[in-house]
């Protein structure tokens, strides 16, 4: 029964997660509040995990969570769950190639689709934030506003943005260093405890 589960919940994100991986965190969430296969915390990590890694974004998310509940074979069935709508679209769509260019119905509907998935992705970035920044739980708990931001991860995105916008020397410099170095800050300085 957690196969078929896996397979619902993951074919239904792949349907409608329209933007690319990050589009999916909505569905995600919205998947940890149902199910409780994870908590957000986990969503958190599995995020830094899935940027990190090759591979898209809403994939290795999907293999995790699946591996996760349901071992090997619930890694491959929500896998597969999550591309099968896209390869689905991709077949119908090479089939009715020729229409689909010149019908204007089509094209509205993609130019429709266009602030739907920004939304969706500025809604996950949100989402990430707060659960990276803030500490919404212990600021409630002490009402004490130096406890509403996580200080190293606010300091951390502070020198990654000053490295990545204002400093010619690391502006050119490839993602991937910036990935591994906040790996390696966050191990140094524990940033997993906070």
């Amino acid at each position: 029964m957690i196969y078929l589960r896996l397979f619902f919940e993951f074919f239904k994100t792949g349907l409608f997660a329209v933007g690319g991986g990050m589009a999916t965190l909505p569905f995600l969430y919205d998947m940890a509040d149902k199910t409780h296969w994870f908590t957000s915390a986990q969503l958190a990590d599995m995020i830094a995990v899935s940027e990190s890694t090759p591979g898209p974004i809403g994939v290795n998310m999907a293999t995790y969570v699946g591996f996760t509940t349901a071992g090997f074979w619930g890694g491959l069935i929500a896998t597969l769950a999550l591309v099968t709508p896209s390869i689905i679209v991709i077949v119908i769509i090479s089939y009715f190639l020729k229409s689909f260019r010149e019908n204007k119905y089509v094209d509205a509907a993609f130019y429709g689709l266009r602030p739907a998935s920004t939304g969706l992705i500025a809604a996950a970035g949100m989402t990430v934030v707060s659960i990276t920044l803030l500490q919404m739980d212990l600021f409630k708990n002490s009402g004490n506003i130096l406890n509403l931001f996580n200080w190293k991860s606010l300091l951390l995105a502070v020198i990654i943005y000053v490295l990545t916008n204002h400093i010619k020397q690391t502006k050119k410099l490839h993602p991937v260093f910036f990935i591994a170095g906040s790996a390696i800050v966050g191990m140094l300085f524990g940033f997993a405890g906070v």
